[in-house]
């Protein structure tokens, strides 16, 4: 369970420093290759200190290798979506699609790897679903366009968080740090070919923030994918999302000074009610 906290204690220091930091920003895609910078370095960093050899080779390699690369793409290519959704869509909508992505792993792990949620895990992950609505909505935004690009975004997003739980089953062990490595690896040339193609100059601004970023990205997705070894899938991703979903908003109102209404109150409490229903 330290994992599954790790995480996501991690993955909300992701939001919290980019609110953080937005003001500052200059260069958001110059930004992310910093921040992928770092978590290759802290890929490699775990690797040396572990003892376990660059090179990559034997059985169970090639996954490795394979499964990081796809994933690496996934995390840029949902991020580049979300970019194009806020425009077209709202930041709020767009965030309630990719917050909603919590259903793909859940359903990989229930069709394809065997884990069955018992009926209170179901309750409590249909409540979950309902409270990241809940909490993301604005009052003039209750009515829920189903777009192609939101559906895109959802199945992006979630695929993304999906290949933690595809990996800790087809995967080997030994290879864990190859495949983030990779992972990390194949997000930063995608990233980085994207900023020269943009021409977007690096600042002093966007060196810090992609710092401070890349720390807890890294250690997000390391303690998640660690996490699936104790904890089952169908509680873990819904746990993750909505806890880090509840730490960036008590942030908000600590923070920044955000209000709480009565509806985003109501959201926490049900969020609270379904963390306790899914660990049961």
């Amino acid at each position: 369970m330290i994992y599954l906290l790790s995480a996501i204690v991690s993955s909300a220091l992701v939001s919290i420093i980019m609110r953080l930091s937005e003001n500052y920003m200059k260069n958001n895609i110059s930004m992310l290759a910093v921040n992928y910078t770092v978590c290759v370095m802290a890929a490699g960093f775990h690797m040396w200190t572990s003892g376990v050899p660059f090179k990559v080779c034997g059985e169970g390699a090639g996954t490795a290798v394979g499964l990081g690369l796809i994933n690496g793409f996934l995390y840029l290519f949902s991020f580049i979506l979300m970019q194009i959704s806020v425009r077209r869509n709202g930041v709020v909508l767009s965030t309630v699609f990719m917050k909603l992505g919590v259903l793909v792993p859940a359903v990989t792990a229930i069709v394809f790897f065997g884990e069955m949620p018992t009926v209170v895990q179901i309750c409590g992950f249909v409540i979950a679903l309902a409270a990241i609505v809940l909490i993301q909505l604005e009052k003039d935004q209750s009515d829920i366009t189903f777009k192609a690009g939101l559906i895109l975004l959802l199945a992006a997003g979630g695929s993304g968080d999906a290949m933690a739980k595809i990996y800790e089953e087809l995967g080997r062990e030994k290879f864990t740090e190859h495949f983030l490595f990779y992972t990390f690896i194949a997000a930063f040339v995608l990233c980085a070919a994207l900023a020269l193609t943009k021409r977007q100059r690096l600042s002093k601004e966007d060196i810090l923030s992609g710092i401070l970023i890349g720390i807890p990205n890294y250690y997000s997705a390391r303690f998640l994918l660690k996490s699936l070894s104790y904890v089952p899938a169908v509680a873990a991703y819904p746990t993750y999302s909505v806890s880090a979903i509840v730490l960036v908003t008590v942030a908000g109102v600590v923070l920044f000074h955000e209000k709480m209404d009565g509806r985003r109150k109501g959201a926490v409490a049900m969020v609270l009610a379904a963390l306790l229903l899914l660990n049961i």
